[in-house]
C-alpha cells in the first residue's frame, strides 16, 4: 500500500513538473514573436530554463519547413507524451501489461492528436486569411501558406484524388476530416484503454 502512495506521489509530481515546463516553453515560443522583449530579465531566465531542451531538438533533428522551426512542436509532443504516461500510472496507482500497453496508445494518441490540432488551427487561420482577403505576404501569413499547402494537397489528393475542387471547398473539407479524425481517435483510445486499464492483465 505504502508502494503505490510513494509511486502515485512520484508520479503525480512528475506530471505536475512536467505540466509547468510545457507552460514556460509556451510562453518562450510565444515571446520570441517580439524582439523587444528579449533582453529583458524574466525573458533571460525563461531563456536559461527552457533553451537548452528547444536547442537539443533543433540541433538533432532537422524540422524546418521554410522560414517555419518546427522543431519546438516536437518538444513540446515529446514532453506531453511524458507527461501523459506519468499521470495515467499515478491516477491507476500500480503497473502492469495491460496499464503499459494503455500508457503507450495514450502516449501516442497524445502526439498525434498535438498534431491534428496543430494542423486545424494552421488551416483556420488559413480560411479565415482567404474569407478577409487578408495580405499573404507578411512573414505571419507566409508560414501559414507554406504549412498549409502541402496538408491541403495531401488531405485532397486522398478524398478527391486527381478531382480539381474550389479552394474553399478543399480548406473546409480538410477541416472537416482532421475534427473528424481528431473525433473518432479520441473515441476509440478512451475505449481501448479503459478495456486494457481494467484488464487484469
Amino acid at each position: 500500500m505504502e508502494r503505490i502512495m510513494y509511486l502515485r506521489l512520484i508520479m503525480n509530481l512528475l506530471s505536475t513538473i512536467l505540466g509547468i515546463y510545457s507552460l514556460l516553453i509556451i510562453i518562450r515560443i510565444i515571446l520570441t514573436w517580439f524582439g523587444s522583449t528579449r533582453y529583458s530579465k524574466p525573458v533571460q531566465i525563461l531563456a536559461y530554463v527552457t533553451d537548452p531542451y528547444l536547442n537539443w531538438w533543433r540541433r538533432n533533428l532537422n524540422l524546418r519547413i521554410g522560414i517555419i522551426d518546427l522543431s519546438p512542436l516536437a518538444a513540446m509532443i515529446a514532453l506531453s507524451v511524458v507527461q501523459t504516461i506519468c499521470s495515467t500510472i499515478a491516477i491507476q496507482g500500480r503497473i502492469s501489461l495491460g496499464i503499459i500497453i494503455a500508457v503507450c496508445l495514450s502516449a501516442l494518441w497524445s502526439a498525434v492528436s498535438f498534431v491534428l490540432i496543430f494542423c486545424f488551427i494552421i488551416l483556420v487561420l488559413r480560411l479565415f486569411a482567404f474569407v478577409t482577403n487578408s495580405n499573404m505576404y507578411g512573414p505571419f501569413w507566409q508560414a501559414i501558406d507554406s504549412l498549409s499547402r502541402p496538408l491541403l494537397y495531401r488531405i485532397n489528393r486522398i478524398i478527391f484524388g486527381k478531382r480539381i475542387v474550389g479552394y474553399m471547398t478543399s480548406i473546409i473539407v480538410s477541416l472537416t476530416t482532421l475534427a473528424a479524425l481528431w473525433i473518432l481517435g479520441r473515441f476509440a483510445v478512451r475505449l481501448f484503454t479503459g478495456l486494457l486499464l481494467s484488464s487484469p492483465l
